[in-house]
């Protein structure tokens, strides 16, 4: 069977479309839209990987501090979590992006569950929510970045 130079240049376009669509991000505020820019204020890395910046400044007892930013299957993710007399009191993941749509919808019903696990955990060594363990393990990896960063045990 012969293929024809408009099958050819049909493939290598959709090739191209399929590349940029990967490559787009959903705005931060998709999983949490109480924010809807990615905070700076403690180096939440707005992109490429790598440690994010130190603790930020809070009310005297109160830490908090923003994970690394973990590549994962889907996209990647960064988690901030806040300690307040000695316990996690709040985690959420101020910056996020997905590799496609579905991805997206997945990580916005599995990281509430994840947050829950935090909470009741108080420590980033949690269960992996089914079906979505690779956004599981990163979302641990950096709870656990941001929980070092604040010297929490």
């Amino acid at each position: 069977m012969k293929t024809g130079p408009w099958l050819v240049a049909a493939g290598a376009v959709a090739g191209f479309l399929g590349v940029l669509g990967f490559h787009k991000s959903p705005p931060a505020a998709a999983l949490n839209p109480a924010r809807s820019q990615p905070s700076t204020k403690a180096g939440a890395a707005a992109s490429g990987p790598g440690p994010a910046a130190g603790p930020s400044a809070e009310p005297a007892g109160t830490a908090s501090a923003t994970g690394t930013m973990e590549q994962y299957g889907y996209g990647e993710l960064a988690a901030r979590v806040t300690i307040s007399g000695g316990h996690i009191t709040a985690v959420s993941v101020p910056v996020i992006r997905t590799a496609e749509q579905y991805s997206q919808q997945l990580a916005a019903q599995v990281i509430p569950m994840l947050r829950q696990e935090v909470l009741t955990a108080q420590s980033a060594h949690i269960q992996a929510v089914s079906g979505a363990t690779y956004t599981s393990q990163a979302y641990a990896a950096s709870v656990q970045a941001a929980l070092d960063q604040v010297h929490f045990k």
